[in-house]
């Protein structure tokens, strides 16, 4: 099981500070490698410890709340259940749209996207996504979606193979789309799912 992120293991304001400059250009370029479009406005980021544990530093940083015992426990409660887990591939799924005017004409044709976004390893069955509740319901969907897809041992197996097609797949009446991902985004999540 992936190790949780713990308080103790948190930078203090002026440690992070420090250092923060190349721990960010390092989480920037495991970012990059991790995100993968599906269609015109879909972003998919496959998510991993270290990139949660910069994310908690960030709004810390952000909300100068090194010292807060209440704001520091609130951010581990948001970020470590992102830490992918054994058999488990964590996700955030974005929803795109330039405009305001856009997301309010779109993302409510999206009601039910839930039960379409899959993940597909090598010839395996499609995998389909697991949707935090709290970002979707009956009547509107929230543009980031947190979305965990669960393995079995013989997928997991299939996407630590080098050269697996894996894709990911979107077959909602009103957004219909797909993505293969490349060779490191494949290699960098089985990584995730073997540490």
């Amino acid at each position: 099981m992936a190790q949780l992120i713990s308080k103790d293991e948190l930078f203090g304001k002026e440690e992070y500070e420090t250092s923060r400059g190349d721990f960010r250009r390092d989480i920037m370029v495991k970012k990059r490698s991790r995100r993968v479009e599906i269609g015109s406005n879909c972003m998919v980021h496959f998510e991993n410890r270290d990139i949660m544990l910069y994310q908690v530093l960030e709004m810390l940083r952000c909300e100068d709340t090194w010292d807060d015992e209440e704001a520091i426990a609130d951010e581990l409660a948001v970020y470590n259940p992102l830490i992918t887990q054994p058999n488990t591939v964590s996700t955030t799924i974005m929803f795109e749209y330039p405009t305001k005017e856009e997301r309010e004409t779109e993302l409510p044709k999206l009601v039910g996207i839930d039960q379409h976004v899959w993940l597909q390893i090598g010839d395996h069955a499609p995998i389909l996504g697991d949707f935090d509740a709290g970002q979707i319901d009956e009547a509107k969907v929230s543009s980031v979606q947190y979305v965990k897809f669960h393995l079995s041992p013989e997928q997991e197996e299939e996407l630590g193979r080098k050269g697996t097609v894996v894709r990911m797949q979107i077959d909602h009446p009103a957004y219909h789309a797909q993505s293969v991902l490349n060779e490191a985004t494949r290699s960098g999540i089985a990584d995730d799912l073997s540490a």
